[in-house]
């Protein structure tokens, strides 16, 4: 089976891995593709989507794997294309995308099929923002469209959202676009995965991801700083809420909505008082819950990604390990305001007992040595019967790893327990 998959960072080296060990004989490729993956999927160097839509049909590739978001929503649509062109797709519509791409397009669509979330405004300019503010802190202010996981901000007090509004509304820092004022949910956070074909879904294993840069979750948000997995994670009942009132109401209200859906898709969950409630959709795996969810996932996964994206749900093809994972990531010097690049990376071969995806980095030929090339450079990932096992044997691993300037927080899989 020849597969594609979109995208070039920690997550599609995951995903590309767990295809790799797929019982599956497959001949993997990428887009655009990284010098890590390089080994295990060859990079495609064509320029856009439509060229890229032309190589797979002359390559005959059986399925194409959407793992960056950007892609859903460009031009025509990724999914869209490759239904054009014949090539089946796990991944949503343009239309049906929008659930990550517009944060305003997703509140609407919870609220009008009754999915319990939190009260939002959507807002134009920065005087409409005041106002539906309203002097009520905290509050959550949502930039619209896609920002690589930066475009939330949770605002304890007026100077903290004013500098927000700036940026989004003023300098415009992510481009065009509305911000969503949102009421400000309180409770853990969990992140909830499922395949979604067409009217079927099968839940993944759930994850808890940390956002902030910084220890005791202080400082800006960031892509993710690290994530925990576990079927462990949230107990039956719960689990059982979640899907009764947020998974199967979402999946109903695409196929009622006539938004065609085959791929991933994330819930971003606060556990609340008043039960759980959905703080946003990504139309995707998750990054950096991808890295510490897939090392869980049994079976022959490439086997059923080809099969949901025809349209047949196969349960039966996966299984679910029921121990921890544990995801750490290392970050380069002045993440998440800047990136620092080209400083050299050792330690990655002393590593025994633990997984790493790479992220932002790249391979100097010339000194034969792997340099940082990005924000979020390397995920760690290890697993153990238990949390604090896990947590550990991942720690141990990471420290074994060095380069200047590197980022990391040391409560990842810790605090929130």
């Amino acid at each position: 089976m020849k597969i594609l998959v979109v995208g070039k960072g920690g997550r599609e080296h995951a995903l590309i891995t767990a295809l790799v060990e797929s019982p599956t004989e497959t001949e993997l490729f990428c887009f655009p593709g990284s010098d890590a993956i390089e080994p295990l999927a060859k990079s495609v160097k064509v320029e856009g989507l439509h060229e890229l839509i032309n190589w797979m049909s002359e390559n005959e590739i059986d399925l194409c794997v959407a793992g960056e978001e950007s892609y859903l929503v460009k031009d025509e649509g990724l999914a869209n294309l490759c239904e054009k062109a014949g090539i089946p797709c796990w991944g949503p519509h343009k239309q049906s995308a929008q659930l990550e791409a517009s944060k305003e397009f997703a509140k609407e669509f919870m609220l009008r099929h009754n999915i319990p979330t939190g009260a939002a405004t959507g807002c134009a300019d920065i005087d409409e923002a005041r106002a539906a503010i309203n002097g009520q802190y905290p509050t959550v202010l949502k930039f619209d469209g896609l920002a690589a996981g930066k475009g939330v901000a949770v605002c304890a007090d007026e100077a903290s959202a004013e500098e927000f509004l700036n940026e989004v509304l003023v300098e415009r820092k992510f481009g065009a676009g509305r911000l969503l004022v949102e009421e400000c949910l309180v409770g853990p956070e969990v992140s909830i995965f499922a395949a979604v074909c067409d009217d079927e879904y099968l839940i993944f294993t759930p994850a808890r991801d940390y956002k902030r840069i910084g220890d005791n979750d202080e400082g800006p948000n960031t892509g993710g700083m690290g994530a925990v997995a576990s079927r462990q994670l949230i107990d039956a009942d719960t689990l059982a809420e979640i899907e009764k009132t947020i998974v199967k109401p979402t999946v109903d209200g695409l196929v009622k909505d006539d938004l065609p859906y085959r791929g991933y898709l994330y819930f971003g969950l606060m556990l609340t008082k008043d039960g759980p409630k959905i703080i946003e959709y990504n139309c995707r795996f998750g990054d950096p819950e991808c890295q510490a969810v897939m090392p869980l996932v049994q079976g022959d996964i490439a086997a059923f990604c080809h099969a949901a994206a025809k349209g047949n749900m196969e349960p039966d093809l996966l299984s679910f390990d029921e121990g921890w994972s544990v995801c750490l990531i290392l970050a380069s010097a002045g993440y998440p305001v800047s990136s620092r690049s080209g400083d050299v990376i050792s330690g990655l071969m002393d590593l025994k007992n633990a997984r790493v995806y790479h992220a932002g980095t790249r391979y100097n030929c010339d000194t034969n040595e792997w340099e940082t090339n990005g924000g979020r450079v390397l995920a760690v990932v290890a697993s153990g019967e238990d949390r604090l096992t896990a947590v550990d044997a991942a720690y141990a691993e990471l420290e074994k790893i060095s380069f200047d300037g590197a980022q990391k927080r040391t409560d990842i899989g810790r605090m929130h327990f």
